[in-house]
């Protein structure tokens, strides 16, 4: 059955809802397919990984890790699990997930909730010959006295089976969650997370997960310390707490906004880092794209890879073998052999 006859029954729930029925889908339903081999014109190396297309799931549809194996089969390149954070939570109050539909939004409010990381390492150790290339995002608990103690607890429990670790400081669904990029907060937590993965042994890249709502020094302040500390990816971008002109009714909402009206300021932070970091730190995409010429814009910005995550909720699972066949056509058009060739050609450096 297609997504299209699907929808308008998925959306008289509601997101919170529905969002539970699809995991449940992937979980127990035959949707996915192969995953996606590497070799081809999209194949790219990032971060010394293997990336078989640069069209990944982002962090927060996933958080307790149960279908990363599914989102692979639907033709990502890339799954990102989490946040998982060291205790269970339940988030914040419901409703807390809105779908701005007139706008082709999401704004949620969810808080980190999620079972715990003793429970998604189990779930997650039980896939690790399954292969693909997974990123395991870890946060803080809301309460935690040490919040860089949680996030070192995080690298050093999913160092082995983490492709890379996303550090996720960049939530406003959690209290004081962004102060943490700061510079001098950012250094300390990221030689903490650093130190506690390499205790176990494992050495997976660490990406950074930053906010669009940025302030130019901010951006140059966490560009330095990415370069420092040999990052392996900058994620640009979460969700945004500003509001553009919006038309649904859940435009007063608080919580981040995801989706279409993100896509500008997002596309534009993929510009700046790049400059700020002049293409030394490879960056992953994410914010408003749906579509394979959003990709592609933000893949000629700058960005190495993508991620979506509210697109899913309006264009359906088929979302990522969509985008990858327009990529594929439009490398062709432009002269392109491979898609690292087009990273970064409207951002000169």
């Amino acid at each position: 059955m297609s997504y299209a006859l699907i929808r308008p029954l998925l959306f008289r729930l509601d997101a919170e809802t529905a969002h539970g029925l699809a995991l449940n889908a992937l979980r127990y339903l035959p949707l996915a397919g192969t995953p996606a081999a590497a070799g081809g014109p999209l194949t790219s190396k990032v971060a010394g990984i293997t990336f078989p297309n640069p069209v990944g799931m982002a962090a927060g549809f996933d958080k307790d890790g149960q279908v990363p194996d599914a989102l692979l089969g639907l033709g990502f390149g890339f799954a990102e699990v989490g946040s998982i954070t060291p205790l269970p939570q339940s988030g914040n109050p419901k409703p807390r997930l809105f779908r701005l539909v007139e706008d082709q939004a999401v704004i949620n409010r969810m808080g980190f909730n999620n079972g715990g990381a003793e429970a998604a390492y189990a779930r997650l150790l039980a896939r690790k010959n399954r292969g693909g290339v997974l990123g395991i995002n870890i946060g803080a608990n809301k309460d935690a006295s040490d919040r860089i103690a949680d996030y070192a607890t995080g690298a050093r429990l999913f160092a082995p089976l983490a492709s890379y670790l996303a550090v996720n400081i960049s939530s406003p669904n959690t209290p004081g969650l962004r102060a943490l990029q700061d510079p001098a907060s950012l250094e300390g937590l990221l030689d903490g997370v650093i130190a506690a993965r390499d205790e176990t042994g494992y050495q997976p890249p660490v990406f950074l997960k930053v906010a669009p709502d940025l302030l130019p020094a901010d951006i140059d302040a966490i560009a330095r310390i990415a370069i420092e500390k040999k990052l392996g990816a900058l994620i640009v971008s979460n969700t945004t707490i500003e509001r553009p002109a919006l038309a649904s009714p859940h435009a007063g909402e608080t919580g981040g906004l995801s989706g279409a009206p993100l896509r500008d300021m997002a596309q534009q932070r993929i510009v700046d880092f790049r400059r700020a970091t002049g293409g030394a730190v490879p960056l992953v995409g994410v914010g408003g794209i749906a579509k394979p010429e959003h990709a592609y814009a933000r893949i000629r910005a700058g960005a190495s890879l993508v991620q979506l995550y509210s697109a899913m909720v309006y264009e359906g699972h088929g979302i990522a073998r969509t985008i990858n066949k327009g990529l594929k056509a439009m490398l062709a058009r432009d002269g392109f052999a491979t898609i690292e060739q087009a990273v970064g050609v409207d951002t000169p450096l």
